[in-house]
């Protein structure tokens, strides 16, 4: 009987203590735009939702940022805070949670740095009761376009060659795939597009250093950036995305992901063959002469 072959580890991609690092010497006092933006589209999407949720969780890279509070349709939702970087209480790329009922776990921009997606969500899968509900907020799609052409640009013009100086982010159409690789029931991927303008590209990397976003690829260059070839980065995003009053532009996209885990009582797709009318019957009633 041949041995299995033991488990590969994912690739390291993202550097979580560099991430925990920068996000633990920011101010303690102070929040950024984009948390805000998010925990504000979060209280929309639990709104019109019917259900009381009585045993709820949030996770994030910072619990004293996330929200103690929500409503759905079904009355107050109380959260158990946890943060996955700042003082981590939860290791997102192992996550063991305390409790495997809960009937509601959100995570709010944690998803974008985790090296492990696929068992990032297996494993919040894990931790619910059946018909629980799971929501994930991460920066997704096409963001900082401009700012990663901006910084592309810059490396070609000083040092004649290209570094990845913006993290990759999940594409739309595969989070939908791993939602129901993780085996959530009823999965549903969307993005929510905002253009959010900026003083200066120096005030959009600030926001994003108080994001603990700046650059947290594993392989990144080693070399710090100079003076000149920021300066050279800033110029090229001013050129590229800047509006007549000076503003800047970056293009921001949420993608938002949620699933059920599954129970008896959720709708489910008719078994093939099931159907009462005939294709065929449908089709020629519809035609025109």
């Amino acid at each position: 009987m041949s041995t299995p072959e033991p488990k590969k580890s994912p690739p390291k991609i993202f550097d979580r203590s560099l991430v925990s690092n920068r996000l633990t010497i920011k101010a303690k006092d102070s929040r950024d735009f984009i948390t805000d933006l998010v925990c504000d589209d979060l209280f929309e999407r639990l709104a019109p939702i019917s259900r009381k949720f009585e045993n709820a969780l949030i996770l994030g890279p910072d619990a004293q940022l996330l929200p103690e509070k929500s409503n759905s349709a079904g009355g107050e939702i109380s959260f158990e805070r946890l943060s996955t970087l700042v003082s981590a209480k939860v290791d997102a790329e192992n996550l063991r949670l305390p409790k495997d009922d809960y009937d509601l776990i959100v995570s709010l921009l944690d998803l974008q740095v985790v090296n492990d997606v696929p068992g990032y969500l297996t494993n919040i899968h894990a931790h619910l009761a059946p018909d629980g509900l799971m929501i994930v907020a991460a920066i997704g799609g096409n963001s900082l376009g401009e700012l990663r052409a901006a910084w592309l640009a810059a490396d070609a013009e000083e040092t004649g060659g290209a570094y990845a100086r913006i993290a990759p982010f999940i594409d739309v159409r595969a989070a939908g795939s791993l939602l129901q690789r993780a085996g959530f029931a009823l999965p549903v991927a969307d993005i929510e597009h905002h253009l959010v303008r900026y003083k200066s590209p120096l005030s959009l990397m600030h926001e994003l250093k108080a994001l603990g976003a700046t650059n947290p690829l594993a392989d990144r260059p080693k070399t710090l950036v100079t003076k000149r070839l920021l300066a050279t980065a800033c110029a090229q995003y001013e050129a590229l995305s800047s509006d007549p009053d000076g503003r800047i532009r970056a293009t921001l996209e949420i993608l938002w992901m949620s699933g059920w885990a599954p129970h008896e009582s959720q709708q489910k797709p008719l078994a093939p063959g099931s159907a009462q009318v005939s294709l065929t019957k449908v089709l020629k009633g519809s035609d025109q002469d």
